[in-house]
């Protein structure tokens, strides 16, 4: 049952849906009564009429209206609407940690106070002998103010008929259906079936800490199964090696937490509200402060004053210039300029800005442009206090406006306490681009190419022309230029052997002209990766990276080391570049493609359809690799679909591979042959690379053509692939040719190439 805004429910009218969850859907309302904003959650009249599930939803009502705690959601009232019983609680402004973690890990200090809070609410729910049984960070609700709640007491379960303390850490509690509950947030004895208490929340707590700090789950797994036997039977990664800021202490903390034997695990909230309150006094130090916390800004688009609105690409260009001036500090973390950009013209404040993209500082301002003059005003605010650390003035002409822009990056990283090093200083000054019309074109270049059509290639191409026309011989431009026409054929947009070499004639003038632009060497690394030389390709991608520590470069060899087995230093790359540009949907596309070739295709699938649902909807790329973990995953019912919209759509090899799928998936074994021997543009394609012959390899297993699935897997393999766990475990399509000589064969080759592989 959805419900219309302006029904009412008794005394309480509905506003509007917030959202939907295995018990009901959920509304903002009014409460006519009290003239307050209130959430109500509605079980669907179907449900209400199931007396089982009728009868679990009273259960969590008494349960929660027993509950009276700041760091738990409050239940108000209840009722019932035309045979639909709803819950009246309070309403909360923020967002689910579920949501604060797909953007980045959480910082360390801010682990830490949530866990405490989240400890005391455990503390006082276990008093009631109450057990959640269903920790979890979707579970778990951050406020606008940064206070936790615990919400959804939905399977709770009473620890004894009495509800005494003494209940929680005996082993003789009621034992609840172990299909309750989250997979991999689950503790052992939830696994195995057996008597919960207490301790069963303090190890979902773990699990969820664990994630907080490193950005990780603890427990994964290609299949539920594979999930409860790491819970049953694996010790998680240490937290230190995927996050180096996590303090030994907070390690034993979580790593005591995830015991898998409970009678060495925390046996109460109580006793681990207590160690972390001593963890936070030792955090607060100024010592511990200054090794725990980077200092991080963003800069929003800089507001468009100008008489003339045409001139809003020059308060673009003016908020690209600072992004990429700061983002030349070391020290400094910088969110990238495509998620800045998605702010553009969006009315949100400071702190709520800064909370989505977990920096501290943010820098706002305005231009102002008549005729000749200008005008620049900026501010800094500190988002964690909303306190405006300065404002300033900057006038001059066009002429001076790169000047200007210089100095306003000086005054930031000064305000910041931060220091440049002379080669910073050099930098800084420099003038990549020196005239912002040329810029301009650039910055469209760029947003073109990532449509990642033949149209988008074509038009980022006479961008680029243009730019250079305006300014001349250019590095920069000379190095986008090659970086996407490399781009346009590796994804068969134009995958002509005069592109690829287009790619190289202009990478390599790029690096004449600048031998220390990260472009350039990214630029050359694509073009050494198409040529089949991916060591070398490999080290131009890691060059290009500590040149500059742009997430184009981030993607691509966090991409290509899950590619050749390096999965656990890829997923740090994916993560720093989720970190720096958590609004570009190649940060998405780099954090799932590491997943996926860890075979942890459930995890690629989840990241591939946030970036979709929340930064890139119906991106051809995003899809089809949504399609591809679906299907790995086991659910083909949900990827064929995707597979047909990316089929249907212009969107060169990814559209071409596609329509293979569906032919697959049908099990048409001669006329997929038929449309691959027809297609000479995805025959070269997939000479030419390493994914797309693993792709075409899947497609002839799942008929059944073992011997050419081989064939193309060794086509792969000869190219780059050696993550030989991802060929001998990970892939469902491929168990069949397990245990054939010549796939065993293939196998060893991909492992020697791995051991061999040195960027």
């Amino acid at each position: 049952m959805s419900l219309a805004s302006g029904t009412r429910l008794g005394p309480y009218e509905i506003q509007s849906a917030i959202g939907a969850g295995g018990m009901g859907e959920v509304y903002k309302a009014r409460d006519t009564r009290l003239d307050r904003t209130i959430a109500i959650k509605v079980l669907p009249p179907d449900v209400s009429a199931d007396p089982e599930r009728r009868a679990r939803f009273e259960r969590e009502a008494k349960t929660i209206a027993g509950l009276n705690h700041p760091h738990i959601c409050t239940l108000y009232d209840v009722g019932d609407h035309e045979g639909a019983m709803f819950l009246v609680m309070e309403l909360l402004e923020g967002e689910p940690l579920r949501a604060r973690l797909c953007k980045a890990r959480a910082a360390v200090p801010a682990v830490v106070v949530t866990a405490i809070q989240l400890a005391d609410a455990l503390d006082y729910a276990h008093a009631q002998g109450i057990v959640h049984r269903d920790i979890k960070p979707e579970n778990v609700f951050i406020t606008a103010r940064g206070v936790a709640k615990l919400l959804d007491f939905g399977i709770v379960k009473r620890l004894t008929d009495e509800g005494t303390s003494a209940a929680l850490t005996a082993t003789r509690a009621n034992t609840g259906p172990v299909t309750l509950g989250t997979v991999a947030y689950m503790s052992p004895e939830q696994v195995r079936g057996e008597p919960l208490d207490a301790r069963t929340d303090l190890f979902s707590l773990g699990v969820v800490l664990y994630e907080m700090a490193t950005g990780a789950a603890p427990f994964r797994g290609a299949t539920s199964g594979a999930v409860l036997g790491e819970i049953l039977t694996k010790a998680p990664a240490a937290p230190v090696g995927l996050n180096p800021e996590v303090p030994a202490d907070l390690e034993r903390l979580i790593n005591k937490l995830l015991e898998k034997d409970r009678a060495r695990r925390y046996q109460s909230a109580a006793d681990l509200r207590a160690d972390l309150e001593r963890l936070r006094r030792v955090l607060s130090t100024p010592a511990a402060s200054a090794r725990t916390e980077q200092a991080s800004i963003v800069v929003l688009p800089f507001e468009n004053l100008s008489p003339d609105p045409d001139n809003a690409f020059f308060a673009d260009g003016l908020t690209e210039e600072i992004i990429a001036d700061l983002s030349k500090i070391r020290a400094l973390r910088v969110i990238s300029r495509t998620s800045a950009m998605m702010f553009k013209g969006v009315k949100k404040s400071a702190p709520a800005i800064a909370q989505d993209l977990n920096v501290r500082h943010v820098l706002e301002g305005s231009v102002r442009r008549a005729g000749n003059a200008l005008r620049i005003t900026a501010q800094l605010i500190d988002a964690a206090t909303d306190a405006h650390l300065w404002a300033e003035k900057y006038t001059g002409t066009l002429d001076d406006v790169f000047d200007l822009q210089e100095k306003l990056s000086r005054r930031i990283v000064e305000a910041l306490k931060g220091a440049l090093t002379p080669d910073e200083s050099r930098r800084l000054a420099a003038r990549p681009i020196g005239d912002v019309r040329a810029y301009d074109a650039w910055l469209r270049a760029r947003n073109e190419m990532l449509t990642f059509t033949s149209a988008g290639f074509d038009h980022a191409s006479l961008l680029v022309n243009r730019a250079l026309e305006i300014v001349g011989e250019n590095a920069l431009l000379r190095a986008g230029q090659g970086y996407f026409h490399a781009l346009a054929y590796d994804f068969g947009i134009s995958h002509e052997p005069e592109t690829l070499t287009s790619a190289e004639s202009h990478a390599a003038r790029a690096l004449e002209l600048d031998p220390a632009l990260g472009l350039a060497h990214l630029a050359m690394g694509w073009v050494r990766y198409k040529r089949g030389e991916y060591p070398a390709a490999l080290r131009l991608f890691r060059r290009a990276v500590e040149l500059d520590r742009m997430t184009d470069g981030l993607f691509v060899l966090a991409f290509g080391l899950g590619e050749v087995g390096r999965v656990a230093e890829g997923r740090r790359l994916a993560e720093e570049a989720v970190a720096m540009d958590p609004l570009n949907q190649m940060s998405g596309f780099a954090r799932g493609a590491v997943e996926f070739f860890d075979g942890r295709f459930e995890e690629a699938a989840t990241w591939f359809r946030r970036y979709l649902d929340t930064v890139a909807p119906g991106a051809p790329l995003l899809l089809w690799w949504l399609a591809q973990a679906l299907a790995y995953s086991g659910r083909e019912d949900e990827a064929r679909p995707i597979f047909a919209q990316v089929a249907a759509a212009e969107a060169g090899m990814f559209s071409a591979l596609s329509t293979l799928w569906a032919i697959a998936a049908d099990g048409a074994g001669d006329r997929l042959r038929q449309a691959l021997d027809a297609d000479d543009g995805v025959q070269e394609a997939a000479r030419t690379d390493e994914w797309y012959p693993n792709f075409i390899a899947a497609c002839l297993a799942r008929v059944g053509d073992y011997e050419g699935a081989i064939d193309w897997l060794e086509r792969a393999v000869a190219w780059a692939f050696s993550n030989d766990r991802f060929l001998g475990e990970y892939s469902p399509f491929l168990a069949p040719l397990r245990g054939h000589p010549r796939f065993e064969a293939l196998l060893e080759r991909a492992r020697e190439k791995q051991r061999a592989f040195e960027v």
